[in-house]
């Protein structure tokens, strides 16, 4: 391509970009000229050939993004790193993104309509405008592993995208910053980012009332399923788990029933990542967990209108429904205290250790039936010198498939691997092929069993290795297990259940 012709493809793409907008409502026709200048701007270019009309068929936006980033990459513009063309391609996308008071206003008023007609319109934005990486997120590799507790689905997380080593060298020397205090900050919106930061320009965040308090709703960028939001709160506080936490989840689903939502536990190992800004992850999924049946229904005493029961899960679970969601949300803190102070040496449960407190819960929210649902899943956090990383932690056996915190999404039946499984898969792949492949040391007991398992059963080798990655997953979630799914583990959770009449 020609000097001339690439200036010309240039300049076609910001046409079109920017007619992508107002193609999509986004913004308004009477703003094109102003947002041409604007691209103009950011990708360093003076000029622009205004005899060029839209194409008739509009490219792929993303398409286009590319071609405005690579621009101004090869011309100087920016500095050929990931974090500058990720901080560039959110700036662009900002052009055509609709001001937070702009989006709040539409989205309040088809909340009035319908509450689902509200997310979906917040959702789509989200995906349009880039901040949902639909891109990177495509590149996961999911399945499903079936087992006698329903369909476990299993992701390898390829969506987040490796630092480029100079990028690292670089953020070592960038000055230290408070600002945003943290990722889930409501000051993130708009944000230009840096370095040792994302870039955020093009994020935007629907606020809501909470409980008397001041929240918003946003969508994660990089979705681990359907429609998956974080909703936040407007001050930087820590994550705490008490009844105020479980009326906040009912409020949320009362305010948006066909949504689910959950918190992480409050403390480390059986926590989340992020536990100094109060926040609860949602979306529109089924998993295996909320389809999973009672097995062994009990009473509350203290609150005769909830319906109370053990879930049949690799987990320990407690479900709760009603109609009155002020009862429901007692009934849940009654249950936290109970288990915040539980010891039972037998099962290897202490509630504390000098001081220090083990018990928690990860509690999960949703509408079923006309009632409201709650999911209290127990969590110990104790480490022994068996198990240094946590006794209800994946053991070290399975941890060459899953070593990191077991979290929300994962309590629910999601496995969330880290991307090191792609490539290692693929080798394990071709050596059970006869292949010549390196395997990783920690991978060639776990390997000698698949081998074995192959030879046995004749079965396609990609089919061995998904299935065997689904059984550890599933041998996960029984190890977080605080209750094991054995008759004397069974028998130590209803000692528990005893404690609660």
């Amino acid at each position: 391509m020609t000097i001339n012709e690439t200036v010309y493809a240039i300049d076609q793409a910001v046409v079109d970009f920017v007619e992508t907008g107002i193609a999509n409502g986004e913004t308004d026709a009477l703003d094109r000229i102003a947002l041409r200048n604007l691209l103009l701007a950011l990708i360093g270019k003076e000029d622009l050939d205004t005899q060029l009309a839209p194409s008739q068929t509009l490219p792929d936006r993303l398409d286009l993004l590319d071609r405005l980033v690579d621009w101004a990459a090869a011309n100087g513009e920016i500095a050929d790193y990931q974090y500058a063309r990720e901080t560039l391609e959110a700036q662009i996308m900002s052009l055509i993104t609709p001001l937070p008071s702009v989006i709040n206003k539409r989205f309040w008023e088809l909340y009035e309509i319908n509450p689902e007609t509200a997310t979906d319109y917040f959702y789509e934005l989200s995906q349009n405008n880039d901040y949902i990486k639909t891109r990177s997120i495509a590149k996961n590799i999911a399945f499903a592993h079936r087992t006698d507790y329903g369909d476990l689905e299993i992701t390898i997380n390829l969506s987040k995208p490796e630092k480029d080593p100079k990028q690292i060298a670089l953020a070592k020397h960038a000055p230290a910053s408070a600002y945003p205090a943290c990722q889930l900050c409501m000051e993130n919106e708009g944000y230009a980012g840096r370095i040792d930061h994302p870039a955020r320009a093009n994020h935007r965040i629907v606020r809501m009332p909470l409980n008397g308090e001041k929240w918003g709703l946003q969508y994660s960028p990089y979705a681990y399923y359907e429609e998956h939001c974080i909703f936040l709160s407007e001050e930087h506080t820590p994550m705490k788990l008490n009844k105020h936490t479980f009326g906040k989840l009912l409020g949320i689903i009362t305010q948006f029933p066909h949504y689910f939502v959950g918190s992480n536990a409050d403390l480390p190992i059986v926590g989340g990542s992020i536990l100094s800004h109060d926040h609860y992850q949602g979306g529109r999924h089924t998993f295996a967990m909320a389809e999973a049946p009672i097995e062994l229904p009990f009473e509350l005493d203290r609150f005769a209108s909830v319906q109370a029961g053990i879930v049949k899960w690799p987990m320990s679970v407690i479900r709760l429904a009603g109609k009155d969601a002020e009862e429901l949300a007692e009934a849940a803190e009654f249950i936290l205290d109970a288990w915040r102070g539980y010891s039972d040496e037998a099962a290897d449960i202490l509630a504390a250790t000098d001081g220090t407190p083990h018990n928690t819960i990860t509690p999960i929210a949703r509408m079923r039936d006309g009632l409201f649902e709650l999911d209290l899943v127990l969590r110990n956090n104790r480490t022994s010198t068996e198990f240094p990383d946590g006794i209800f932690h994946p053991h070290p056996d399975v941890q060459n498939i899953k070593k990191e915190n077991i979290g929300l999404i994962e309590v629910m039946g999601l496995a969330i691997l880290p991307p090191r499984l792609k490539d290692e898969l693929i080798a394990i792949e071709n050596h059970l092929n006869g292949e010549t492949a390196e395997i990783a040391t920690y991978h060639k007991e776990w390997v000698a069993g698949l081998a074995e398992t192959k030879d046995r059963s004749g079965a396609d080798t990609a089919d061995v290795v998904q299935q065997a990655v689904g059984a550890a997953f599933l041998r996960v979630l029984e190890d977080a297990g605080v209750f094991k799914r054995t008759p004397e583990g069974q028998q130590a959770f209803r000692r528990f259940i005893g404690k609660l009449h």
